[in-house]
């Protein structure tokens, strides 16, 4: 690893990724933290280049930097979606600094954003480790954990409401059957074949005797 000059306000330590670089002293928005160096290539080549070399910087369409030497400390600065630094690139000068673009404590990660490309080739098919995606992958695991807990609540309270619908159901139904009145077995038994003599029965006999006295007298006549 690089020796590091005391006076810098910098240093690389252990990070999410990997190794990473560290503030040691306060750094001040806009303050310049460290240049990114290495051999000047051409664009139109570098495809040339090893495939997983993840340290070259491009200018613009004709120079990129290889900054994969570790002579080169900026290498060590880490992509984030959120960064408190980004990369000023002087395509005249063809060189690219670290600026800050916020203050920066001591013992704070220096980071800034690789690019959309860089992210689409690297980062994506991985998924992106910085604070700020870290901390969204977790609210999204929360939200989905507290999402579940909830339906399954409703499940709980929609099954316990309908089985208390049930009992009150069948509660009603065995007061109802309660309340019934109940006919002996014998009573029916005694009942069959009983003839109830109706008032139409009782009259029939005065009918046919009517009748017949009805039939002399016109015989008689006749």
């Amino acid at each position: 690893m690089p020796a590091i000059s005391s006076d810098k306000p910098y240093r690389i330590g252990r990070a999410r990724t990997g190794l990473g670089l560290f503030a040691t002293k306060p750094i001040k928005k806009g303050q310049k933290i460290i240049r990114y160096i290495g051999p000047l290539l051409d664009s139109k080549k570098k495809k040339d280049e090893a495939v997983d070399n993840k340290y070259l910087f491009e200018i613009n369409n004709r120079w990129t930097i290889d900054g994969s030497p570790r002579k080169n400390i900026a290498r060590y600065i880490n992509h984030s979606c959120r960064p408190n630094s980004e990369s000023d690139v002087s395509a005249r000068k063809k060189r690219v600094v670290i600026r800050a673009t916020k203050n920066i404590e001591p013992g704070e990660e220096i980071n800034y954003d690789y690019g959309k490309d860089y992210f689409k080739i690297f980062l994506k098919p991985i998924g992106c480790k910085c604070d700020h995606c870290e901390k969204k992958r977790k609210k999204e695991r929360a939200d989905a954990r507290a999402e579940k807990t909830l339906l399954k609540l409703k499940t709980e309270k929609k099954a316990a409401k309908s089985k208390a619908a049930t009992a009150v159901k069948t509660s009603v139904k065995a007061k109802k059957a309660a309340g019934k009145p109940q006919v002996k077995p014998e009573a029916h038994a005694r009942g069959a074949g009983k003839v109830t003599k109706t008032k139409a029965s009782r009259t029939q006999p005065f009918a046919a005797a009517g009748a017949k006295k009805g039939r002399a007298q016109k015989k008689a006549r006749s």
